[in-house]
Order: C-alpha cells, then sequence, then structure tokens
C-alpha cells in the first residue's frame, strides 16, 4: 500500500477553505443591502478562511497529483470537518452564537443538512448570518466535495475517488463518462431548482430573503428556517407550503432522473424501480397521516400557529402529506408538532426517519434503494430456502444485483442499526428520557432534523448538554457520509502503509 499523499490532502483542503470563505463574502454582501450591522464580522470571517486556505494551498503546490481510495476517504471526512470548523466564524465574529460548541452544533448541522438548531430565537439573528447560516445547507446539500471536483481538472486531479466516496446511496449513477461534466450537470440542476423555488415562493407571497433561503434550504433537505414556527408561520398560505412539498419531492429523489427529465427520457424515470417506490410510500403514508389528522388528531395541541386553518379536509392533507415528505427526504420543515397528534402518529414518524430519500439525492437517511434490496433479498430468501440448489439472484430495474452489493447493504444496515442503538445509549447515559435519547440519535444520524421528546419539533437542541451536542455532531457526520467513509478512518489497518 502506498504512502499517503499528505500535501494532495491538505491542498485540497485549501481549496474547500477558499469555498467557504467565497461564501462568506457573498453573506457579508447580503449583510450589506440588509444593513443589519454585522457585515464588518462576517467580511473579517471570510478574509480569515480565504487566508487560510490560500495558505494552505500555497505551501502544498508541490503536491504529487494524484488520488488513491485511502486519500479519498481522507480527504472528505476531514474536508466537512475543516468546512465546519471554519463555518463557525461568522457565527462567532458576529456574536450570533457565543458558545464555540453551540456554533458548531449549528455549523455541522448546517453541512449536514440536518437543520436541528440551538438558537431559540432565529428571528433576531441579524440577516447576513442567516443567510450564511441557510448557504451551509446549499453547500452541504449536493456534497462539497463534489462541488470542489468541477474544478478539479484545474488543478490536474482526476475526482473519481472523491466522488465514490460522497455519492450518497449504494452507487453512483454518472450522467457522463467524466465525473467533473457529470458534478456540473447535477450542481447546473440543483442551482436552477433553487432559483425556479425562489421565484415561485415570491410569487406566492413570500419576501425575497424568505424566499431564496426556503429554496436553498429545500433543496439540500436541510430545513433550517427563518421563522420561529418554521414554515408552520405561512399555514394561512396553503400555496406556499404545496411549492415546498413539490421540491421536496425533488429533492429527495434522484438528481439523475431530473437530468433525464430535462432530456425528455421520461419512460426511464417512470420505469425506475426505486423511484415508483419512494413515490408510492409518501403517497401511503401521506393517506394514513391525513385520515389520522382528519379523525383523530388533537388539531388544537398540534398547531403551531394559525390554528384557524385547520381541521378540514384540506388542511389534513396538506399537513399530512408536507410532514410525511419533509421526514421522508430528512428535509425537516414543520407546519405542526406530529409528536402531539396521536401517540399513533409519534411512533409513526419515528420509524418514517429511518426510510431516507433515493440515492442520489441530497436527502439523509438509509435511502429506499436499501430497503427495496433488503426486502427483495429476504423474500427470496423462502424460495432458497424450498430450492437450496438454484440460483435466484435478487434483480433491480430488470438487472442481477451482484452478492458484493447486497452484501454491503445488509452490512451498511446492520452498522446502521448499532450505531443507532449505540448513539441512544450514550444520550441516555447523559440523562436524556427514552423518547429524547432515541428521537434525538434517530434524528442525527438520518440527518432529519426535529425529534421527539424534549426535541419535538417545537423545541430544539440547546438544551443539550455539551457532551450531547458533540456526540450529535458526531452522528451528523457519519449519517451524512454514509457511515463507512468516516468509521473506516477508525480501523487500524487503514492507517497502514503496508
Amino acid at each position: 500500500m502506498k504512502r499517503l499523499n499528505y500535501k494532495i490532502i491538505f491542498h485540497l483542503m485549501g481549496l474547500l477553505l477558499l469555498f467557504n470563505g467565497g461564501f462568506m463574502l457573498l453573506s457579508a454582501l447580503v449583510s450589506v443591502l440588509y444593513k443589519d450591522g454585522v457585515t464588518f464580522s462576517i467580511t473579517l470571517a471570510g478574509l480569515v478562511t480565504l487566508f487560510a486556505g490560500t495558505a494552505l494551498m500555497y505551501t502544498t503546490k508541490g503536491h504529487r497529483k494524484e488520488i488513491n481510495k485511502r486519500e479519498g476517504y481522507i480527504i472528505v471526512t476531514f474536508g466537512w470537518i475543516f468546512m465546519s470548523l471554519s463555518g463557525t466564524l461568522p457565527y462567532m465574529f458576529t456574536g450570533a452564537i457565543d458558545s464555540f460548541t453551540n456554533a458548531f452544533f449549528e455549523t455541522m448541522s448546517g453541512y449536514t443538512t440536518t437543520g436541528s438548531s440551538i438558537l431559540n430565537d432565529i428571528e433576531i439573528i441579524p440577516k447576513g448570518v442567516l443567510f450564511w447560516r441557510s448557504t451551509t445547507h446549499w453547500i452541504g446539500g449536493m456534497g462539497i466535495i463534489v462541488l470542489a471536483i468541477a474544478i478539479l481538472p484545474l488543478l490536474g486531479i482526476g475526482g473519481m475517488q472523491l466522488f465514490a466516496a460522497e455519492a450518497p446511496g449504494p452507487s453512483a449513477d454518472k450522467l457522463h463518462p467524466r465525473i467533473t461534466d457529470t458534478a456540473k450537470r447535477l450542481w447546473l440542476i440543483y442551482f436552477g431548482y433553487t432559483v425556479l423555488e425562489t421565484i415561485l415562493l415570491k410569487v406566492a407571497g413570500m419576501n425575497f430573503f424568505d424566499a431564496i433561503n426556503h429554496a436553498m434550504c429545500t433543496l439540500s433537505t436541510g430545513g433550517f428556517s427563518t421563522k420561529n414556527a418554521s414554515v408552520a408561520y405561512w399555514n394561512d398560505q396553503p400555496i406556499i407550503q404545496y411549492i415546498i412539498i413539490v421540491f421536496m419531492f425533488l429533492a429527495g429523489s434522484n438528481f439523475v432522473l431530473s437530468y433525464f427529465a430535462f432530456k425528455g427520457r421520461v419512460q426511464k424515470i417512470l420505469k425506475d424501480e426505486e423511484f415508483r417506490t419512494y413515490s408510492l410510500f409518501i403517497i401511503i403514508f401521506a393517506m394514513i397521516t391525513a385520515l389520522v389528522i382528519y379523525f383523530q388528531a388533537d388539531l388544537s395541541a398540534s398547531s403551531i400557529v394559525h390554528p384557524e386553518v385547520w381541521g378540514g379536509a384540506e388542511s389534513s392533507i396538506r399537513h399530512g402529506l408536507f410532514q410525511v415528505i419533509a421526514v421522508v427526504t430528512t428535509t425537516g420543515f414543520v407546519t405542526a408538532d406530529f409528536t402531539a397528534w396521536t401517540p399513533f402518529m409519534t411512533v409513526f414518524f419515528f420509524g418514517l426517519m429511518f426510510l431516507g430519500g433515493s440515492a442520489g439525492s441530497t436527502a439523509g437517511g438509509v435511502k429506499v434503494v436499501r430497503h427495496m434490496l433488503m426486502i427483495k433479498n429476504g423474500l427470496l430468501e423462502f424460495k432458497r430456502t424450498l430450492h437450496p440448489n438454484a440460483i435466484i439472484p435478487v434483480r433491480y430495474n430488470r438487472k442481477t444485483v451482484t452478492e458484493h452489493i447486497v452484501y454491503n447493504i445488509l452490512g451498511f444496515f446492520i452498522l446502521y442499526m448499532l450505531a443507532f442503538i449505540i448513539g441512544a445509549l450514550v444520550l441516555s447515559f447523559m440523562g436524556l428520557d427514552f423518547q429524547t435519547a432515541v428521537g434525538g440519535a434517530a434524528s442525527s444520524l438520518g440527518n432529519v432534523g426535529p425529534a421527539l421528546g424534549s426535541l419535538s419539533p417545537t423545541d430544539n437542541f440547546s438544551a443539550l448538554p455539551a457532551a450531547g451536542k458533540w456526540w450529535c455532531c458526531f452522528l451528523m457526520l457519519i449519517g451524512r457520509l454514509e457511515l463507512f467513509t468516516v468509521l473506516i478512518l477508525l480501523t487500524p489497518f487503514f492507517w497502514r502503509n503496508r
């Protein structure tokens, strides 16, 4: 095994810091436009980040221009950590968050598109800082590494190893043979959807600042809002919530399918098994939720604002559909406290936290395709029991799935559930009650946002002890990077040169 190419690792850390610093200066421009009084502080944060990035790139400019798998894993994991560490600066320099632990939690929650927050009053935060907060979602949504590899040809570096480590899901579908062209196409779709949703939300009645922030946080399946009540602030404007529903659905589906749609290859989308299953899950779960809301839920207890809009068939369908899509896609926006509907709904939404969106989307969680293949393999075990000598492969989209992929998915699921159990045990050891511990672990690991107990949709994570916040940050990171990417760094054999 070759020795690690440390120079290329730190060179790319510098490149990522340059990206971060550039987006901080964009947030400073927003601060100027809204005259919120923190322009200098955000600008300083951006300049410090740019300086650190430039210094790293300059001191490592003589690097060997090749990346193997080991370096790819290190760059992805430490890239997120470097970005999160530098991302705390706008919060710290402006005084919007005075504790480093809280600032790091908010930043990690942003980049991992979890959407959990420690801010008790979002609406008093300066506009420039709120824009930066949403920007961390937007950067993290498609993957900071995919963003970086779009320009790696300028450095003479191939990015396939990075894409394999970063791509959300069990496989990385490519639109074009060259990975950099794939990254550019994905970002073009991502950017286009963000612009379109911003325009539609503005036309529907949001002001421009709220519209662009919610568009960035929708397409990234993040969930940060500019309002304390989240999207419940617009419970009296159903059209706004329907627009967000549509874009949450798109963000939770494979972005490769969006590319096929724009190319007119609609049949390829309709034949995709994962997309059909993803859509069917949402329809069935939304119908169940709407029926429970209409016939059983205590609407007055669950309403965050505008209780007068509750009670009818339309509002039951809308809130059911909104909350199901928000949790399945791990976006985490809320229009109501679903834990206050009925005990059945609390358990129901807890289960949805383990579903996740499609592979190749910006959603977190286990992913629909993994559930599909595990179920298919489980059902085929009955046939294999009756016909032990028969070769009965698992098929997906009419193609045979290799045993290696099936074993990888089973291994991932076992590791995911083990991480959840250990995550909940650690939180309970810190004094959290059962609902809060299991909800916080499931939400952090699945990058969902709202949880259960004292971390419900109407609460936030500010009351967690400092150790609990750091632990949740770790769960967010391993959940966003699909477990193996981070946990492999904790194994002794990974660091051996021979």
